[in-house]
C-alpha cells in the first residue's frame, strides 16, 4: 500500500509555501499540547527546501513547541477534570499513567526525555501539568529536549544536501512503515511496562 510517497510529496510542497514557517510555528506549538502529527514532517522538508534556513527553522520549531509544551501544562494544570474522560478512552491513557510513575521517580527529566524522543511528548506536558511539575524545571527541560530533537533532525537533513533527498524519495514508504511499526511496539512496551 503507498501512503507515505505522495504525503511526501504533499508536504513537500506546503514546505515551499511562503507561509511555511507560520506553518511549522502552528504546527510545533499544536504538537505539543494536542495535534496527534509529529513536527519532523514539516521541518525536514523545509530543510531540503532551504537549506541555508535551517537554524531558523530549528529555532522557530524549538520555540513554538516549548510555547505549546506550557500550553499542555496549563491544560494539566487547570483544566485536568475536563479532559479526562476523554484521555481514559483515547489511546494516551496508558502512556498518561506511565507518565506519572515516571515523574514522580525521574522527575523533569521525564520531560526532557519526552521532548527528544519519539514518545507522545503532549502527553508528558500535560501529566507535568497534573503533577504541578516545577515550571522552571519543565522550561529548561523541555527547550533542551526540543531543541535537541530539531536541531538534530534540520542539521542531519542540512549536511545530507541533495543525496539525502534523493535517498530519503527513494526510501520513504519504507522509513514511514518502519517508523509505524516503531511506534507501535513503543505504545505496547509502554502498556506492558504500565502493567
Amino acid at each position: 500500500m503507498i501512503l507515505f510517497g505522495p504525503l511526501y510529496e504533499r508536504v513537500l510542497t506546503w514546505s515551499r509555501h511562503p507561509h511555511a514557517e507560520w506553518y511549522l510555528g502552528a504546527m510545533s506549538f499544536a504538537e505539543s499540547s494536542f495535534f496527534p502529527i509529529p513536527v519532523d514532517v514539516m521541518l525536514a522538508p523545509m530543510c531540503l527546501a532551504d537549506r541555508d534556513r535551517w537554524i531558523r527553522y530549528a529555532l522557530i520549531a524549538t520555540l513554538l513547541s516549548v510555547a505549546g509544551g506550557l500550553a499542555g501544562y496549563a491544560i494539566g494544570y487547570a483544566m485536568f477534570e475536563a479532559i479526562e474522560p476523554w484521555l481514559r478512552q483515547s489511546h494516551y491513557w496508558d502512556a498518561y499513567e506511565t507518565s506519572r510513575r515516571w515523574f514522580d521517580e525521574y522527575g523533569v527529566v521525564v520531560v526532557f526525555v519526552a521532548g527528544f524522543s519519539p514518545i507522545p511528548y503532549k502527553v508528558f506536558t500535560i501529566a507535568a501539568g497534573v503533577a504541578a511539575l516545577s515550571v522552571p524545571g519543565f522550561l529548561v527541560a523541555s527547550l533542551v529536549g526540543r531543541a535537541a530533537r530539531f536541531f538534530l533532525v534540520a542539521g542531519l537533513v542540512r549536511a545530507g544536501g541533495e543525496r539525502f533527498e534523493s535517498t530519503l524519495r527513494q526510501h520513504i514508504e519504507r522509513i514511514g512503515w518502519a517508523v509505524v511499526v516503531l511506534a507501535a511496539l513503543l505504545i505496547a512496551w509502554l502498556m506492558m511496562r504500565g502493567q
